[in-house]
C-alpha cells in the first residue's frame, strides 16, 4: 500500500491478499517494496510507486487490454483535476445526445467518476462492455498509470492509430496539498510533514509525479497527433480556449453553430467546480472503493497551496521541480 498521501481510488483493508489471485502474489513478491507507514506496504515497478490494488489494475491492463479504433485515455496523475477532465470529455464528446443545458444531463445524477470509470479499477471482463458515447464506437477511460506502464496495445506503433491520450498535469504544490486534504477527508491520518517528506520522495499514487509528467510531455511533443499534454492553471485562466482545443484534438470539432448556440460556455458552467460540488450526488455515498464522493470535491483553485505550506517546503517542492523539468524545457 502506497502512504496515506498517495489519494488512489481506494481505501486499505487488513490483508489486501485476500483479494488477488496467486499470479498477481507471485508478480508482487518479485518487486521492489518500501514499508513507508506502518504495516502498509508501496511497490516499486517500472520506475513508479503504487499501492497493491492500482498496480493489480495495471498488471490486469497490461495482460488484457486491446484499445478500439477510437479510444480515450483521460491520464493524470491522482488530484490534478481529474475528476473536472472527466466530465468535461463527457460533455464535450455526448453534447449531441446530452446537450449540457438539459435539465436531465448525465452529469447532474451521476458522478464523473461514474460516467467516466478507472480502467485499472474495471475487471478485465468489463473492459468491452464500457460505453460512455452516442454512437458506441468510443471509450473514455481514465487512468493514473505512467506512460511507461500503459499496456503496449495502447502506446506501441501498431497501436489504433485514431486513439487517443489526453494528459493534465496540475502545479506540484497545488497537486501535494490537494493530496494532503483529500487524505484527510477520507480519515487517512497523517501530518502534513510527514506527508511533504514522502511525497517528495516519490512515494505518491503512480510517483514520483515529475517523472510521470516529463513522460507524457516528452510523448506529446514526439507524438503530438496521440498525445495532448494540457495544463490545470491554463485550464483556470482560459477555459474556452483550451475546450476547444480539446474539441479539435478529439476530432470532435467546436461548430459555428455550437459557438452560435453557446455550447463551450453551457460546458464549462455544467462541469465547473461551483456546479459540480453543489449536486447532491457529488455530496452523498461513496465509490465502490469506498473513497467518500464528497472528498473529490474541496476548493479546485489555483495558488491554494500558498495557505498550507512553508516557504521551504514551497522552495523545496520547485527545487525538485526546477531539475527534474529543466532538461525537457517544461514549466508547470
Amino acid at each position: 500500500m502506497e502512504p496515506k498521501t498517495s489519494q488512489l481510488p481506494h481505501k486499505p483493508v487488513e490483508d489486501e491478499t485476500l483479494l488477488y489471485n496467486q499470479e498477481f502474489l507471485e508478480f508482487l513478491s518479485g518487486l521492489p517494496k518500501e514499508r513507508v507507514i506502518e504495516k502498509f506496504e508501496s511497490y516499486q515497478y517500472q520506475g513508479f510507486w503504487y499501492n497493491p490494488p492500482l498496480l493489480h489494475g495495471i498488471f490486469n491492463m497490461q495482460k488484457h487490454f486491446q484499445p478500439c479504433e477510437n479510444d480515450i485515455f483521460l491520464v493524470t496523475a491522482p488530484k490534478s483535476g481529474t475528476t473536472w477532465l472527466k466530465a468535461l470529455i463527457y460533455a464535450l464528446m455526448n453534447r449531441e445526445a446530452h446537450p449540457p443545458q438539459s435539465p436531465h444531463h448525465p452529469l447532474l445524477n451521476k458522478t464523473p467518476h461514474q460516467l467516466v470509470p478507472f480502467l485499472e479499477f474495471i475487471n478485465p471482463s468489463e473492459y468491452g462492455s464500457v460505453c460512455n458515447s452516442p454512437d458506441r464506437t468510443t471509450r473514455i477511460l481514465a487512468t493514473h498509470c505512467p506512460l511507461v506502464s500503459l499496456p503496449k496495445s495502447i502506446t506501441d506503433d501498431h497501436s489504433p492509430s485514431s486513439c487517443k491520450i489526453v494528459y493534465l498535469c496540475r502545479d506540484v504544490k497545488d497537486n501535494f496539498v490537494s493530496l494532503f486534504h483529500f487524505a484527510q477527508k477520507n480519515q487517512w491520518h497523517i501530518s502534513l510533514e510527514e506527508s511533504f517528506e514522502l511525497y517528495c520522495k516519490g512515494f505518491s499514487g503512480a510517483g514520483p509525479v515529475w517523472d510521470q509528467i516529463s513522460g507524457y510531455w516528452k510523448e506529446s511533443l514526439d507524438r503530438p497527433h496521440k498525445v495532448l499534454f494540457m495544463r490545470y492553471e491554463e485550464m483556470q485562466n482560459e477555459p474556452q480556449f483550451q475546450l476547444k482545443r480539446l474539441a479539435h484534438f478529439l476530432g470532435k470539432p467546436i461548430s459555428e453553430e455550437d459557438e452560435k448556440s453557446g455550447v463551450v460556455d453551457q460546458i464549462i458552467n455544467l462541469c465547473s467546480f461551483d456546479t459540480q460540488s453543489r449536486l447532491k450526488v457529488n455530496n452523498t455515498g461513496d465509490l465502490v472503493c469506498g473513497l467518500s464522493n464528497s472528498s473529490f470535491f474541496r476548493k479546485g483553485v489555483v495558488g491554494d497551496w500558498k495557505n498550507c505550506l512553508t516557504i521551504d517546503m514551497a522552495s523545496k517542492l520547485d527545487q525538485i521541480t526546477e531539475e527534474k523539468f529543466h532538461a525537457f524545457g517544461l514549466s508547470i
